[in-house]
């Protein structure tokens, strides 16, 4: 297995499609399909690879974090993390978030992600975020009481945080988390 990692403009048409086809089978969400559309710059893909086949993705935006009583952190904010579902368990997904974990922490001040499979984050050093949730638009915050799975991990230069304050980060278009 080999491990890299690209930005959305250094991506060929070939891994563009490898990288939709992975994420569309691994969740079965055609939305998948609009990745490059949403993410068209600016993003940081990590991939696990052997020979030509891709095992696994995630993807790295950035975004503006806020901790009750905090100034905003840089985020590694990660999204369409997927693995080849017939190599789901073998730890390629393990393997790029670790990675990925290692490539972030000297320019990020903290990472975030969504995410329904808690436990498996959390054995990659991910905490949940237990205290209530909003984005930040120029309405003012906008409560998000529903949103659940939202957890981080702690980079070097994270400041002491208390998981259970208010957390915050800006809304974007179509969606808050």
């Amino acid at each position: 297995m080999i491990l890299v990692s690209a930005f959305t403009e250094e991506l060929d048409a070939a891994t563009r499609a490898a990288i939709i086809e992975i994420c569309v089978a691994a969740h079965q969400e055609e939305d998948f399909r609009n990745l490059f559309a949403y993410v068209s710059s600016g993003g940081w893909h990590f991939l696990a690879w052997s020979g030509e086949q891709l095992l696994s993705h995630a993807l790295v935006t950035t975004r503006w974090l806020q901790p009750e009583g905090h100034q905003l952190l840089k985020t590694a904010y990660v999204d369409a993390v997927a693995s080849l579902p017939a190599g789901q368990g073998r730890g390629f997904g393990s393997a790029v978030l670790r990675y990925l974990a290692d490539q972030v922490a000297q320019d990020y001040d903290i990472a975030c992600l969504e995410t329904e499979r808690t436990a498996f984050y959390e054995r990659l050093g991910w905490e949940r975020w237990r205290g209530p949730l909003a984005g930040r638009s120029d309405q003012g915050l906008i409560p998000t009481p529903e949103q659940s799975g939202i957890m981080i991990l702690r980079l070097p230069q994270t400041p002491v945080i208390d998981l259970t304050t208010l957390l915050t980060i800006e809304c974007q278009p179509g969606r808050i988390w």
